[in-house]
């Protein structure tokens, strides 16, 4: 089994619980406005645009035109990133989940657990849920947890799919207006939303994210509607405020703004409100 893995990180506490072990996947359903990895948006298509701007030579392309990447003679700019018109990078490679579970194991002793992201995890369920498998039935690997990061636009069959390999999820709610989680996302979010009510009937809800961008979806009044939605569901739920920055996010016209430290401590006293939510603010 393979995944077309765009990145790992051996080491995060800011992807899970603890001290974690982090796969980014590439390929994405949503197309945010405010997206930290937009390169992580689509498969790269060989256009061949980044392979003349590569400053270490790592890129070529192949007698059928496809774009090769020289990881060991790569000096580890992101240049082909920002020259790339489609949201991509060439430096995605697919990975068997042998590979992967020996990386995470020479890093097991001072890991909590492993953290799909993306991109999009649940668009290569069926490598999350063999890396997650082949994590389980390990001996030394068995007690990590396994957590998926998600913007939640996945069908009820997929969390189904993952859920007897799956420890945790954490959901991405950008807006429980419709029409403006359109605006940030580019789709509805009507399966965002049945997303958190089945994982909490599951008891795999992790945490929920509320990403804010100020002037667009942080409106007291927007806000105090989505902390009545999330206290019908569980009044008890874990939430984690984050506030938008700027670095990595792709020019925005007009430009996105990022919140104040004092309205995103205002939006978890709004959510305290309602109930008594496990909040955090980062």
């Amino acid at each position: 089994m393979k995944g077309l893995v765009t990145n790992t990180i051996t080491f995060s506490t800011v992807d899970g619980p603890g001290n974690r072990f982090v796969v980014f996947l590439q390929g994405c359903n949503f197309n945010c406005v405010a997206c930290h990895n937009p390169y992580t948006i689509n498969v790269c298509n060989d256009c061949g645009e980044c392979v003349d701007t590569c400053p270490s030579g790592a890129l070529t392309l192949d007698a059928i035109g496809a774009v090769q990447w020289n990881e060991s003679a790569c000096t580890g700019g992101d240049t082909c990133i920002s020259v790339c018109p489609y949201d991509s990078t060439p430096k995605a490679r697919y990975a068997e989940v042998a590979d992967l579970v020996a990386k995470i194991r020479r890093a097991a002793p001072f890991l909590s657990g492993i953290t799909v992201s993306g991109g999009e995890a649940t668009q290569q369920t069926e490598f999350v849920h063999a890396l997650f498998s082949a994590v389980k039935a390990d001996q030394e690997l068995c007690l990590l947890t396994c957590f998926v990061d998600s913007n939640g636009a996945a069908a009820p069959d997929t969390w189904l799919a993952l859920s007897d390999t799956m420890d945790g999820a954490m959901i991405d709610l950008k807006c429980l207006d419709p029409e403006i989680h359109r605006t940030m996302t580019g789709q509805p979010n009507d399966m965002v939303l049945a997303s958190i009510h089945q994982l909490h009937a599951m008891g795999l809800l992790y945490e929920v994210r509320l990403l804010l961008l100020a002037g667009i979806n942080d409106d007291p009044a927007l806000l105090r509607s989505t902390a009545a939605w999330l206290a019908d569901i569980d009044p008890e739920m874990r939430v984690k405020v984050i506030g938008f920055r700027n670095h990595g996010v792709r020019p925005h016209d007009p430009p996105l703004i990022e919140p104040s430290p004092d309205s995103l401590h205002s939006a978890a006293e709004l959510l305290f409100e309602f109930a008594q939510f496990d909040v955090c603010v980062i």
